[in-house]
């Protein structure tokens, strides 16, 4: 089960702070031969950075979706736990459910559907590609019938979207027949990383507890590379509030790659590792940060410390230099990268090779860094002036 990230009452009240980001836009749609509106959320700083990529996220139900995504992508970005994201709220013709419609007997979509299902995929997302600067990484959110609609993203043979958020969704009879016959086995193939979303709740029916976990199951059993199932389970009396929850909760898992290394990512992926694939581990974790978010962090001073004592501890701290390479390859501003190597010389009783890096490392600083005067005396205790 996964744990609650933000409260409740947070998201509810956080969106007073964005009201003046929202685009409003009303956007021409040959495939529906009608207008549809959009409510486009945009980050803060957009403006100001003019080469920075934003991942894309794609809400249907804009009218009961749209506040609670912006509100905790919000949160996130604030508390480092998620990039930055573009956000766009699709309105829906919810007359007698045409966007979201299906045939009854078989689960395929109805004509309707199929014209909103390739509106989402060839006008709106082309738009908002074009018209702002988005990276890759594309998310599909949807509620109720709108998330069977999501699901029916799988089929598609070139793997464009990421992440697939289905919450509360109400599937057909036929979806577990319909996930079988898509070729998911194709996600397994992409140097890419992908999310399947679902959460239940002790508020829904009897049948659809067991729809969802049919699902669940059948999906989380076929164990491919690169495709994370999300099996979510909200206790509580209430869809409402599973709704409130469920947004928080999937953003927490679809970006757990962008937040600094966890004491349960460090036990599970990094402790028992070798000195030359802690690096690796690290370096790959920043690039595929930058690739699929489009946020260059550099990299965080916390993740070096995580791995510090693997690469000082362990085969005598030879690769002590490689881990300062590769600091300063991420980030080239730190008097870390420098810092390691000049230890990795003074380990190796080079000192003039490592007063130099000491020296280079220290003329990076701020004076009025409060760790100024610790490296300083990396300099001091090899007699350089």
């Amino acid at each position: 089960m996964i744990k609650k990230t933000a409260s409740l009452l947070f998201i509810l009240f956080s969106f007073v702070g964005f009201s003046q980001k929202i685009i409003e836009k009303s956007l021409t749609s040959e495939i529906l031969e009608t207008t549809r509106n959009l409510r486009i959320y945009i980050p803060e700083g957009y403006e100001k950075d003019s080469i920075k990529n934003y991942p894309l996220a794609v809400v249907l139900d804009e009218e009961y979706l749209f506040d609670t995504y912006v509100g905790s992508a919000v949160l996130f970005a604030k508390k480092d736990k998620a990039p930055k994201q573009i956000i766009v709220g699709v309105s829906m013709e919810k007359t007698k459910n045409l966007d979201i419609g299906f045939n009854r007997t078989n689960g395929q979509l109805n004509a309707e559907a199929r014209y909103f299902y390739e509106f989402l995929r060839d006008e709106v997302i082309f738009y908002m590609e074009s018209t702002y600067r988005t990276s890759p990484f594309i998310s599909l959110v949807g509620y109720g019938y709108s998330g069977n609609l999501v699901s029916h993203f799988l089929k598609e043979n070139t793997t464009f979207i990421n992440s697939f958020i289905c919450i509360n969704p109400s599937f057909s009879d036929f979806i577990g027949g319909e996930l079988q016959s898509y070729n998911l086995g194709k996600f397994g193939k992409e140097d890419n990383t992908f999310y399947f979303y679902t959460n239940n709740s002790s508020s829904f029916s009897p049948e659809k507890q067991a729809k969802i976990s049919r699902v669940q199951k059948g999906l989380k059993g076929l164990d491919i590379e690169n495709f994370n199932v999300i099996n979510d389970e909200i206790n509580t009396a209430s869809s409402i509030s599973a709704i409130a929850e469920a947004v928080p909760r999937a953003m927490t898992k679809i970006f757990e790659i962008y937040s600094a290394i966890s004491k349960e990512e460090y036990e599970k992926n990094i402790k028992d590792l070798a000195p030359k694939d802690a690096i690796y581990y690290l370096e790959n974790k920043y690039l595929e940060i930058q690739f699929l978010f489009g946020t260059n962090l550099g990299i965080r001073e916390k993740d070096i410390y995580a791995i510090e004592n693997i690469i000082i501890e362990k085969e005598n701290g030879d690769k002590l230099r490689d881990f300062g390479k590769m600091i300063l390859k991420l980030f080239p501003s730190s008097p870390l990268g420098e810092y390691y190597i000049g230890r990795y010389y003074e380990t190796g009783k080079m000192y003039k090779k490592a007063l130099k890096y000491y020296k280079i490392g220290y003329g990076k600083m701020d004076p009025s860094d409060p760790n100024s005067d610790a490296y300083y005396e990396n300099i001091l205790r090899l007699g350089g002036q």
